[in-house]
């Protein structure tokens, strides 16, 4: 099978994406409208099997100048353990509109390996970053393990 990449915004199955996010770790229960709403102030990244059926997703938060943001890497069951995650991620890295960004960042609970041979680690220097979190995002974050 192969798994073609685009970010043709007009590909993506939003309603799908939705599902996916609404079931992560990182985002669960997400609505709709938040989803569709995240999607559209971002650079987005399909993937997409012989079939067409989008099996993957990936976006970027961005001023394609000097800071990026990756988020919501999402590989369906189906084709996961074939590097699609690291693939997507990949084509940001390598693509020409994010050329000469200085920093690019991503946050995992258990795919660091995954991502380190892009050339992603740890904080240089953590005390540096602060966060302001919703009170939901708070909350959720403490329960979690």
């Amino acid at each position: 099978m192969t798994i073609d990449l685009s970010d043709d915004d007009t590909r993506l199955d939003i309603t799908r994406i939705h599902g996916w996010l609404a079931s992560s770790y990182w985002s669960p229960g997400i609505a709709l409208e938040r989803v569709a709403r995240a999607i559209a102030g971002s650079h987005c990244l399909g993937a997409y099997d012989d079939t067409g059926a989008q099996v993957g997703f990936a976006r970027a938060i961005t001023d394609h100048a000097t800071f990026a943001w990756i988020a919501d890497v999402w590989v369906d069951e189906a084709v996961r353990g074939q590097g699609l995650g690291r693939r997507m991620v990949g084509w940001f890295v390598d693509h020409p509109d994010f050329a000469g960004i200085r920093r690019i960042g991503l946050v995992t609970a258990d795919a660091h390996g995954v991502y380190e041979p892009l050339g992603f680690h740890a904080l240089l220097r953590p005390e540096r970053f602060m966060e302001r979190l919703s009170p939901e995002a708070e909350a959720m974050l403490r329960a979690a393990p």
